[in-house]
C-alpha cells in the first residue's frame, strides 16, 4: 500500500475518489473533537482502499461530496472499529449513515476476540503489530496538521482491511457472518443518533438514589438542560453539571429562593432560567404516579451519549 496521501483542496479529493469507484470495501475512520460542543466537529477523515491510504481534510475543504457520494455507495462496504461516534457525524452530515458496515470490534465479540476490544489491541492480538498511542490527545483542529499526527491517523484504518479479511473468513468459517451482518444493520437506525432528551435522564450519575416524583423531575430538568445543550451546541455540562439535576429533583423547589439553596446551581443559570426551571419541575410534580419514569427503563442510547474504546 502506498504512503498515505494528504488531501486539501477539491481537485485533488475529486482525483482520489475517483479511483475508489467500485470498490468492494473501503476502511473509514474519522478524527473530532466534541469537548466545546454538542454534536461532534469533524476534523480529518481516514479512507484506505485496496491500494490507497488517504487523510482528508475537511477544513480545508469546501464540499466532501465526491468523498460521500462513494461512502454512500451501497455496493461498497464500510469497514470501521467501534463505528456508532463515526456513524454519528456522517448522520449529522446527510441525515443517515453509509452502509453497509462491517465493524471490526462487533466482529471481535463474535469471535470471542475480546469484549469491547480496543482497535490497538486488536491489531497487536491479530497481526502482531503494535500500534503508537503517542497522539491520542492531539488537537485535531490544529492546523497545520504534523506529520507524526497524520502518520498516526493513517495507522487507524491502515490495518482495518487485514482485520477485514481475516474477521470474515473465520465467520463464514464458523457460520457468524450472517449475524454480524445483522448486528451492523442496525447500526444504521436513525434512532442510535438522533437526541434523546426525554431518556438521557437515566445517564444522570446517581440517579438511582431517586424515587417516585423526584424520577419525573429529574426527567424534565434533563430533558430541560439536553435541549438547551443541542439549541447551543454546548455540552450539557456547560448547562449544567449532573450533581446540580440531583439536587434540583432530590428537593423539589418551587421558589426562586428555594433555587438559591441549590448546591452547583450558577448564579447565571438562575438569573436567565430560573422561572423556566420551576415550571419544569411544577410539571413534573402534577404528573400522576402512573406517569413517573421506571428505574428499569434502558432506551437505547445515542450515539451522542455511548461509551466507547477505540484505541
Amino acid at each position: 500500500m502506498s504512503a498515505p496521501l494528504y488531501i486539501a483542496d477539491q481537485p485533488a479529493l475529486a482525483d482520489f475518489c475517483a479511483g475508489l469507484r467500485g470498490a468492494d470495501w473501503l476502511a473509514l475512520d474519522t478524527e473530532f473533537i466534541r469537548e466545546r460542543t454538542y454534536y461532534p466537529q469533524l476534523c480529518l477523515i481516514q479512507i484506505a482502499s485496496a491500494d490507497r491510504i488517504a487523510c482528508i481534510d475537511p477544513l480545508a475543504l469546501p464540499s466532501l461530496e465526491p468523498l460521500l457520494e462513494r461512502l454512500y455507495d451501497p455496493a461498497t462496504t464500510k469497514i470501521l472499529h467501534s463505528a456508532s461516534q463515526d456513524l454519528e457525524i456522517f448522520f449529522h452530515l446527510r441525515g443517515a449513515v453509509p452502509t453497509p458496515i462491517f465493524d471490526t470490534q462487533r466482529a471481535a465479540l463474535a469471535l470471542e476476540q475480546g469484549k469491547q476490544i480496543g482497535y490497538a489491541a486488536l491489531v497487536q492480538q491479530l497481526l502482531g503489530v503494535d500500534l503508537a498511542k503517542t497522539h491520542t490527545r492531539a488537537d485535531w483542529r490544529r492546523r497545520p496538521l504534523l506529520p507524526e499526527w497524520l502518520v498516526y491517523a493513517a495507522d487507524d484504518v491502515r490495518y482495518l482491511p487485514e482485520l477485514y479479511q481475516r474477521q470474515r473468513a473465520a465467520l463464514e468459517e464458523c457460520g457468524g457472518l450472517a449475524a454480524l451482518v445483522e448486528d451492523c444493520a442496525a447500526l444504521a437506525d436513525a434512532e442510535h443518533y438522533r437526541p434523546q432528551p426525554w431518556a438521557v435522564w437515566q445517564r444522570v450519575r446517581e440517579q438511582q438514589r431517586l424515587r417516585g416524583v423526584q424520577r419525573a423531575v429529574l426527567q424534565e430538568v434533563a430533558a430541560w438542560r439536553e435541549e438547551q445543550a443541542i439549541a447551543h451546541d454546548r455540552p450539557r455540562r456547560w448547562i449544567l453539571d449532573d450533581a446540580a439535576l440531583i439536587e434540583l429533583a432530590r428537593r423539589l423547589p418551587e421558589t426562586l429562593a428555594d433555587l438559591q439553596q441549590i448546591p452547583g446551581l450558577p448564579a447565571t443559570t438562575l438569573r436567565r432560567h430560573g422561572e423556566i426551571l420551576l415550571a419544569r419541575i411544577a410539571t413534573a410534580c402534577a404528573k400522576p404516579p402512573g406517569c413517573w419514569p421506571m428505574p428499569a427503563s434502558r432506551p437505547p442510547l445515542s450515539a451522542a451519549a455511548r461509551p466507547e474504546v477505540r484505541l
